[in-house]
């Protein structure tokens, strides 16, 4: 008695749609946010949230096999009734009753839609509810709007939901591109998705396939040959992997994009690959340094492009935290700001040969700072400051200026995350003595690359997406230009890095280190005209690093990557603007040169800073000097030549007889006033104590 009422079923609900009810209200069907890099490569596709892959596409992108496959076997009529197919109504009820079972539907397409959109309880009245729903459906759209619908409503197994994406998936082509085997394969899935999952029960799959082929021929959809063709076809389906690209980036993608359903970003896939690589390969050397994991985030700076964006060494990599986002974490960055430090004071009085002693010095509060090597350099210029990073030199240089002022200009570069007031960070911020993400640094560092233009950090081209709205100049030109200089001299950096650092490169580049305290965190940041590459490695628990510095654990990834970088994105070399000018400066005083200077090099400046000649008084005045070697030079002993032709020659002027000579603390045998010194290598501190009178000088040999 249960199944013949269920067979009669069907001739109550076609009475049931000549009664008029509520208007149909249908839910919105999500897409899955698919997000691609800049050439076009699928980067991650987030499930909808339905929690399943979608991808709606228009009639148009569909094959027109899979529209024939689908409505011969699912509604052959579809084109001529409105939304409910008496006829087809009609044969199953004969069928059931034949049979006394439930052996034939008749559900249209449009029915088969009501229910997806708005689903139903299985009784009486929720069956004459989808009829009415499906006559709603007709007058709302057209036929080619239903089966649109339909077609990316449906879901095929596998959390696929949607012909694009069960295409995708199955058989790797678009829509459009399913030929009249694969049509028929999906087409016939639908009747029973976990039944026929052509992954696991491939026979099944392929049986039902050839039911929807016969169909397809008896309505006369595809020729004899066709068919034979399509049934001779093999399976051809294969589990497609779903991309995981650049998880950290793409989570901000997600974020940022809202709805919308194609992401194209700004991002290299090549080059996110290779700095991914990069990071892991670097960090399984430093293991027993207790590093664990990296960061890396690379800029366009033409466009403000994100091209690389590392969050971590490994997103799956739970005992490390692999899935904290170390671009966007808050780190102490060290001397990474020194040349922001540097750039202000430049505007306000110093220019790069200004000489700024580098001794022992108690500054307010009892801020006593120090130098990485442990040392002293005494009267060094600011490029020598800047180059090899020494610490006192840099207070000295930030005190005239106040942290307020400092703190101002480093906000109008863009570090936002620095939100305590001036006083709470002091001097102390000359040093990094705040927190500051990756990002920030990369694009201030850009902005030097660009001049002293700030622009906005792009991260999507369509739609576009940026992660900061500000544009304008933050820095004059020429004083970006002097900081770029110093930045990229890799012999005014020799003295604390050598010559063969991992700051050195062959093409124009510009690059700064920086650790913060007790070596938690450590940073490379290095730049052409075109790129900015920034790096940091350390620990997500914030536990010290065992002694590994800016130059020996971020600057070997910095140094590989952009290296990389460089050869899709060449850079060229940094323009001098026409306000900078060069000039042949005296080393011990920093001024220009004059006729009796004993020791000049050259410097660059912004037109109009060059200082006063020194004077014939102040040359002949009564104090001592060490004239050559001059304060901060560095010399290269080479083993393949003589020891006797490598020597330097050691002189003084104002200097009366006898002398007394100390190299690093030790008394030299020495007593004139000048002698000849034979090269080895190291770091040198030579003093000398004439008459009472005291003088000293600072040099390397590598």
């Amino acid at each position: 008695m249960k199944k013949l009422l269920g067979l009669s079923g069907a001739v109550i609900l076609i009475l049931s749609c000549l009664i008029s009810g509520e208007v149909f209200a249908a839910s919105t069907l999500s897409d899955s946010v698919q997000v691609y890099d800049r050439n076009g490569h699928a980067l991650r596709s987030f499930l909808s949230t339905q929690d399943t892959y979608a991808q709606a596409v228009s009639l148009a992108d569909i094959s027109p096999w899979l529209i024939l496959a689908v409505t011969s076997v699912e509604d052959r009529r579809f084109y001529e009734h409105h939304g409910i197919d008496v006829r087809a109504v009609l044969r199953a009820l004969w069928q059931n009753m034949r049979g006394r079972s439930v052996v034939s539907g008749a559900s249209t397409i449009t029915q088969q839609l009501a229910r997806a959109l708005y689903p139903r309880p299985k009784t009486w009245r929720g069956k004459l509810a989808e009829a009415r729903d499906a006559l709603h459906l007709e007058k709302l759209y057209t036929k080619d709007e239903i089966l649109r619908q339909y077609l990316n409503i449906l879901e095929f197994g596998n959390q696929t939901q949607g012909i694009e994406s069960a295409a995708q998936f199955y058989f790797a082509v678009p829509a459009a591109e399913l030929s009249l085997a694969q049509s028929a394969l999906l087409a016939g899935i639908l009747q029973a998705p976990a039944r026929l999952n052509p992954l696991e029960n491939p026979s099944g799959a392929l049986k039902r396939r050839g039911r929807v082929l016969a169909a397809m021929l008896k309505q006369k959809n595809i020729t004899q040959e066709q068919y034979e063709l399509a049934m001779r076809e093999p399976l051809g389906v294969q589990r497609a992997e779903r991309p995981f690209s650049a998880p950290h980036f793409t989570q901000l993608i997600y974020k940022l994009a809202a709805n919308t359903a194609r992401v194209h970003t700004t991002l290299d896939k090549d080059l996110q690959l290779y700095a991914e690589k990069t990071v892991r390969a670097h960090l399984a050397q430093l293991t027993d340094q207790h590093v664990t994991n990296g960061a890396v985030v690379i800029l366009d700076n033409l466009s403000g492009d994100v091209l690389a964006y590392v969050g971590s060494a490994n997103f799956y990599d739970k005992k490390h935290a692999g899935q904290v986002n170390g671009v966007n974490a808050l780190r102490q960055p060290g001397s990474a700001l020194k040349p922001f430090v540097y750039a202000l004071a430049l505007q306000n009085g110093l220019t790069a040969a200004s000489i700024l002693q580098d001794e022992d010095t108690f500054f307010e509060g009892g801020f006593r700072p120090r130098n990485y090597d442990g040392k002293f350099h005494g009267g060094v210029s600011v490029r020598q400051a800047l180059a090899n990073s020494y610490n006192v030199p840099v207070i000295k240089a930030a005190e005239p200026l106040g942290a307020a002022r400092i703190l101002a200009l480093l906000h109008e570069f863009g570090f936002s995350s620095l939100q305590r007031p001036a006083e709470f960070y002091g001097l102390g911020i000359a040093l990094g003595g705040g927190e500051v993400t990756l990002l920030e640094l990369a694009n201030a560092y850009a902005t030097l690359a660009r001049g002293g233009v700030i622009q906005p950090v792009r991260v999507a081209s369509e739609p576009v997406l940026t992660l900061n709205k500000k544009t304008a100049r933050v820095l004059p030109e020429e004083i970006a230009y002097i900081i770029t200089d110093i930045l990229a001299d890799n012999h005014a950096r020799a003295e604390a890095f050598g010559l063969n650092s991992a700051l050195s490169f062959p093409f124009s580049a510009a690059a700064k280190t920086g650790t913060s305290k007790d070596y938690k965190d450590n940073f490379a940041i290095g730049y052409t005209p075109r790129l900015t590459v920034a790096v940091w490695v350390g620990n997500f628990d914030s536990s010290p690093m065992q002694k590994v510095s800016g130059v020996t654990g971020a600057a070997p990834i910095l140094h590989d990557v952009l290296i990389y970088a460089n050869e899709k994105y060449p850079g060229g070399v940094f323009k001098r603007p026409a306000g900078v000018v060069a000039a042949q400066i005296c080393t011990q005083d920093g001024q220009l040169a004059g006729p009796d200077c004993l020791h000049t090099r050259e410097e660059i400046f912004v037109v109009g800073t060059i200082p006063e000649k020194t004077t014939e008084k102040e040359k002949n005045s009564s104090v001592l000097q060490i004239t050559f070697p001059v304060n901060g030079d560095v010399y290269i002993y080479d083993p393949s030549l003589p020891e006797t032709g490598q020597q330097l020659h050691v002189q003084t002027v104002q200097a009366v007889a006898p002398c007394d000579w100390t190299l690093n603390g030790e008394k030299l045998e020495q007593t004139g006033t000048d002698f000849w010194w034979p090269l080895t290598k190291g770091k040198f501190n030579l003093q000398v104590n004439c008459a009472g009178q005291k003088a000293e000088t600072f040099f390397t040999v590598l």
